[in-house]
């Protein structure tokens, strides 16, 4: 059989089982997310996710990057390493990648008919535990040496919380999944710290005292020694361009040294920590100062990894559709922003790199996400809205989005496919104004691959015309 068809029937499979990542309306609780399930398959499959270390990242932002930055300093460290993540943007093997390289297609086809009789043997397994399972097992027999595993949702109750680390990691928590995590912050905060091994240490990003608070307390209670960023580990940029960003990173104990250096306006021969990394935006440095904290911990904990390894796996870090910069003139930049936080960081970014330009924003969400808090973060920066509607079956209609945006006092215009919103918003932008999109990481896929497709169909046409 043609590959391309095994694979697509076995992502047909797959999503036979229940997805909640597509439904509409669910309640996260113990009744459908329950880990005794993913012990009872793992067991079957002789426990692949015990076969290598793991650094285990949960948050509301910034784990998708913070995975993304500890996976590329352990491979440039000599590790062969596992990558889980999820959502995908353009294809469903990228939630599985060793060294960089998703699983092939024909690699998942032969795991998903393997595992199949299991699964019919009667099984209440979602698809994104089957997902996780597959992942695990496919890196314990291709030689992953090493494995960066991003929770799904939440944490407590998530799939991938079946692993014991090497360390944990949260990232910045704010309001997102509120129906099914809580409506407070604290609520989501105990949801997330669910991942919190007994003895394992934890690294946390910087935290609202309602968040840090519960997270505190909650590993107290396990007896995980807690590391956090911006008391144990401390940061500063350096420098910023269109092309990557550089910052200053140090331990607490080193503070003296940074105060002498700051004194001797950075002419002493020592020097804090510098690293230099291609993605972009403030909120940015704060992920990578988590990473390389986790990776500061992981150490101690067996994990080796060089300061040299890390300063070159930053640097080399590939993670698209975040303040992703794919044209400079005009400016088209898209972004995976999907609550009202993220959003907050999105503009404070385009203050930075684009000052006072004027932004097209073409804007495209699920019907569960907060939009006014997604909008009244956005709107101070721009002039005109697209509305447009991403390829998933949560996605909110073009016209509701648009009803929403004129509340601002914004202008709109309702281009419900992706391709012709970018292009509308291309023609509006002319030479004076940015294009932004963003609004959910499925409408910055489908911008991402409309751009590309947009270029190689340029490079097709001028090929053609010199024949």
């Amino acid at each position: 059989m043609d590959t391309d068809l095994a694979y697509q029937q076995a992502l047909d499979y797959l999503y036979t089982f229940v997805d909640y990542s597509l439904t509409r309306a669910f309640r996260y609780s113990p009744d459908k997310f329950d880990l005794k399930r993913m012990v009872e398959f793992t067991d079957f499959l002789d426990r692949p996710q015990e076969t290598y270390p793991v650094i285990h990242v949960a948050g509301t932002k910034g784990k998708g990057s913070v995975s993304a930055l500890c996976a590329s300093a352990l491979g440039a460290a000599g590790y062969r390493v596992g990558l889980y993540t999820s959502p995908h943007l353009q294809d469903f093997a990228e939630r599985i990648q060793i060294d960089g390289q998703p699983i092939p297609h024909a690699d998942l086809v032969e795991l998903v008919a393997e595992i199949k009789p299991y699964l019919e043997a009667g099984t209440k397994l979602t698809t994104f535990e089957i997902a996780t399972a597959l992942g695990f097992l496919y890196f314990a027999r291709n030689g992953a040496s090493a494995v960066v595993a991003e929770v799904g949702l939440g944490g407590r109750l998530d799939a991938t919380n079946i692993v014991t680390p090497k360390v944990s990691v949260i990232t910045s928590l704010s309001f997102d999944h509120s129906e099914f995590l809580g409506d407070t912050l604290a609520k989501i905060a105990a949801e997330k710290a669910g991942i919190i091994k007994p003895g394992v240490p934890l690294v946390v990003a910087p935290q609202t005292d309602e968040a840090r608070i519960v997270i505190e307390r909650i590993a107290e209670e396990c007896a995980a020694p807690l590391v956090k960023v911006g008391r144990d580990y401390l940061y500063a940029p350096a420098s910023r361009s269109l092309n990557n960003q550089s910052f200053l990173v140090w331990s607490v104990s080193e503070q003296p040294l940074v105060d002498a250096y700051i004194d001797s306006g950075g002419e002493q021969e020592w020097e804090p920590t510098r690293l230099t990394i291609p993605l972009l935006g403030y909120h940015q440095v704060e992920n990578a100062a988590t990473a390389y904290t986790a990776l500061q911990v992981a150490r101690k904990s067996g994990l080796e990894v060089s300061e040299s390894s890390i300063r070159k796996g930053f640097a080399d870090v590939s993670w698209s559709a975040r303040f992703e910069v794919l044209q400079s003139r005009p400016p088209v930049v898209i972004d995976s922003a999907h609550n009202r936080d993220s959003a907050l960081k999105l503009r404070l970014a385009l203050d930075d790199y684009f000052p006072g330009q004027p932004v097209i924003l073409v804007f495209g969400a699920s019907e569960d996400k907060d939009i006014d808090g997604m909008f009244a973060e956005l709107m101070p920066r721009v002039s005109q809205v697209i509305a447009t509607r991403s390829y998933h079956p949560r996605a909110m209609e073009p016209e509701n989005l648009a009803e929403c945006a004129r509340r601002f006092g914004k202008l709109v215009k309702i281009v419900p496919a992706i391709e012709d919103a970018l292009e509308e918003a291309l023609r509006l932008a002319g030479g004076e104004a940015m294009v932004l999109v963003t609004g959910s990481i499925f409408v910055a896929a489908g911008a991402r691959d409309t751009w590309y497709n947009r270029g190689a169909a340029v490079q097709k046409g001028a090929a053609n015309a010199g024949n």
